[in-house]
């Protein structure tokens, strides 16, 4: 398989804003270079929209809950992500990019092949770029996902452990929300 130009070389935020909505789908950029997000299951895609519609719910008329778009965390290098679910301000509806100010809480679900990015890159980058509060589900082999809430330290700029919710979400922060994903 030959891969594309455009995945070989950086990627400026001019470059990127020229792409088509399909190239930039099942893409991030990580300093600069195409990293290709590996495909999501069903059962992936079913619990981030629980939890995007339970958190939309619950955000009251400041707050939106939405799944599939980029965050612009950084122009240069350019870094975007692409959060299974984001939970920004209403009055950013309009605003592109969605930048790390205007995102309240990042969701991702840890699938095979993003186990390490979801665990360990995704957090510190998250936390660097100063989003308040990151959530990070797994989808344990028993069946009943576990979902495990993190808190930005201002003082240190990185997470604190939260709560840690199995199968049924009951947080307080960032506002008080409730959603079953057992059930799945």
């Amino acid at each position: 398989m030959t891969v594309p130009a455009w995945m070989r070389a950086p990627v400026t935020a001019e470059q990127y804003a020229s792409w088509s909505a399909e190239q930039c789908t099942d893409v991030e950029i990580q300093d600069g270079m195409v990293v290709v997000r590996p495909g999501a299951s069903k059962r992936h895609n079913r619990l981030a929209r629980i939890l995007a519609n339970a958190l939309d719910a619950a955000s009251g008329e400041e707050w939106n809950a939405d799944t599939d778009f980029d965050v612009r965390l950084q122009d240069v290098p350019l870094s975007n992500r692409r959060p299974d679910v984001v939970v920004y301000r209403a009055d950013t509806i309009d605003v592109t990019p969605t930048r790390p100010e205007h995102v309240l809480l990042v969701v991702e679900v840890v699938s095979p092949g993003s186990e390490t990015t979801d665990r360990i890159v995704k957090v510190d980058q998250y936390a660097r770029a100063g989003i308040p509060f990151y959530w990070r589900v797994e989808q344990a082999a028993s069946g009943v996902p576990l979902v495990y809430t993190y808190v930005l330290d201002p003082a240190t700029g990185s997470y604190r452990d939260g709560d840690v919710f199995a199968g049924v979400v009951k947080a307080v922060a960032p506002f008080g929300v409730e959603a079953d994903l057992g059930a799945v």
